[in-house]
């Protein structure tokens, strides 16, 4: 254990990829800087979508229950969301992200809530981990790594105060404008699509009553000729007063030069009573870091990559970035790690953004635009009509293959191809994907007993050969725990009688695929050459 400076680790930005990297880190007995500008969330409802995948990490941050109290939507009224085309009350329109069909591969339930709930959340569990301090209120100004660790240099933002925090390493989630990344010199690739984009926060109880023609659905995607692919998107903040919506504007659109309240009764296709809240604007481009590690810094979450908010992939990504490399700095922090544990951080996660902007954000954009620019009802009414079935199949197909995984990754044995966000869902243990969750004999789920650390699920695998990796785990000093079960149908579905998951959920090898020596499959799964 590292005993040197404030901190082993500096975290920088503390939305929500920020502090649940803290908590991650946190539980895992690491001593933790959290340093945050602002002292409270910042009441913007962006980053609302949370995939069954997001609510396994806060189940396992201990913070799942009180997450779903914080929900501004009631239970009974349903998260779901649909696609209309020409205006939100016009004759077509589909369900759209139905996170639903996927609900069996995963050990929870998704949800929905605005960010800054959730970072609420978030800030009250990381005050109960006494390994965590934080820092609110502060500004990062500069960081300088040397041989030994990093010193980040920061500045009171409504005071005089200045330190210099000490740290072994540096998080930078400190957004798309991160300080970090720039102080640390990692460049960006951008993908500029020249739009501009406006964020209203409005109350309205006339476009709620609207809008109770589509019961359980909460947020809302319109689909027009003229806008080429891009999306004007409603979504509620709670049931029945506020809402938030998204558009493009033309490039010279200020808060006084423009209809806001015709735009939004034109996308709507009815009138209703608006007062707004926040009038904003952003620029839709998709950014990634070329890099997400340079030496002892780091970037996660905006930082490391940014797209528009369409599909509700942003929050999401970032909330995974904080749990893969949560585990590699805690491993390498109490030195069992291998040298290229840590690298494995950005060659399992870039290549997953660089896939989901691109095979899910990018191809939506340019799949609306030939939809748009070849069908047309006014036209051809038939078409158009079968076309439009068609789309309701490909959205169900959408959520069916956004399964991001690091097969092929140097850490993970079997399995081929590369890291990407492109998969299948399925129940087998497959090295580098996510492992399904499974009852066990016990009335348990096999995910209520995975261990800290790595987990061995055997399902009636050679007794001897389960002692080997006992003993492999002992003289590396790698943390497992071994969870031994008879049911045939779980050895089935897992078509596996052994199964070593990682830290973060991902299975690391599993002996339907490949052998080995327990020894060497452990060394390869904290990086270290076998």
């Amino acid at each position: 254990m590292s005993n040197a400076g404030d901190a082993e680790v500096v975290i920088v930005g503390g939305g929500p990829v920020g502090t649940g990297l803290a908590i991650e880190l946190g539980q895992r007995g690491v001593r933790c800087l959290l340093v945050e500008r602002y002292t409270e969330p910042q009441p913007i409802p962006k980053g609302q979508n949370l995939t069954q995948r997001t609510m396994e990490h806060f189940h396992f941050w201990g913070a799942e229950k009180e997450l779903r109290a914080a929900r501004t939507i009631p239970r009974d009224y349903g998260i779901g969301g649909m696609t209309a085309y020409g205006t939100l009350l016009g004759e077509y329109h589909h369900d759209w992200m139905q996170r639903e069909l996927v609900r069996p591969f995963y050990f929870t339930d998704n949800e929905r809530l605005p960010q800054y709930a959730t970072e609420a959340v978030l800030r009250r569990r990381v005050a109960e981990i006494p390994t965590v301090e934080t820092l609110y209120g502060w500004n990062v100004e500069t960081v300088r790594q040397d041989d030994g660790g990093v010193n980040v240099g920061i500045a009171e933002r409504n005071g005089e105060g200045r330190r210099t925090l000490r740290a072994a390493y540096v998080v930078g989630c400190d957004g798309s404008r991160s300080t970090v990344r720039d102080q640390a010199g990692i460049t960006q690739t951008r993908f500029d699509h020249d739009r501009l984009m406006v964020l209203l926060v409005f109350r309205s109880t006339g476009l709620h009553e609207l809008l109770s023609r589509y019961p359980g659905k909460s947020f809302y995607c319109v689909l027009h000729p003229e806008l080429k692919g891009y999306w004007r998107f409603f979504g509620r903040v709670d049931l029945g007063t506020t809402f938030f919506f998204h558009a493009p504007v033309p490039l010279d659109t200020t808060k006084d030069n423009f209809d806001f309240r015709r735009l939004l009764h034109t996308a709507a296709g009815a009138e209703f009573d608006v007062a707004f809240d926040h009038i904003g604007f952003w620029d839709l481009r998709i950014a990634i870091a070329d890099s997400y590690r340079h030496g002892r810094v780091f970037v996660a979450g905006d930082a490391a990559h940014s797209h528009p908010p369409y599909g509700g992939y942003g929050i999401n990504t970032g909330l995974e970035d904080a749990a893969n490399l949560g585990w590699k700095l805690a491993a390498t922090l109490r030195g069992y790690a291998g040298s290229s544990l840590l690298d494995s951080y950005d060659e399992e996660r870039r290549p997953v953004f660089a896939s989901t902007a691109r095979d899910f954000i990018e191809k939506a954009i340019h799949t609306d635009r030939d939809f748009l620019q070849q069908f047309d009802p006014q036209r051809d009414h038939a078409a158009f009509a079968a076309a439009w079935a068609e789309r309701t199949s490909g959205a169900r197909d959408e959520v069916h293959s956004f399964e991001p995984n690091y097969e092929g990754a140097s850490i993970v044995q079997g399995g081929a191809g590369a890291p990407s966000a492109i998969g299948r869902h399925a129940f087998a243990a497959r090295a580098g994907h996510h492992l399904t969750p499974q009852p066990l004999s016990s009335g348990r789920n096999v995910f209520d007993e995975l261990g800290e650390g790595f987990t061995l699920i055997d399902l009636g695998a050679p007794p001897a050969f389960v002692q080997e990796f006992r003993r492999a785990a002992t003289a590396l000093g790698v943390p497992l725990t071994i969870v031994t079960d008879s049911r045939a149908d779980g050895r089935e579905r897992y078509e596996a009688a052994l199964i070593l998951v990682r830290p973060d959920q991902f299975v690391a090898w599993a002996s339907g695929e490949a052998v080995g020596c327990p020894a060497d499959i452990l060394r390869r799964a904290i990086g270290a050459a076998p």
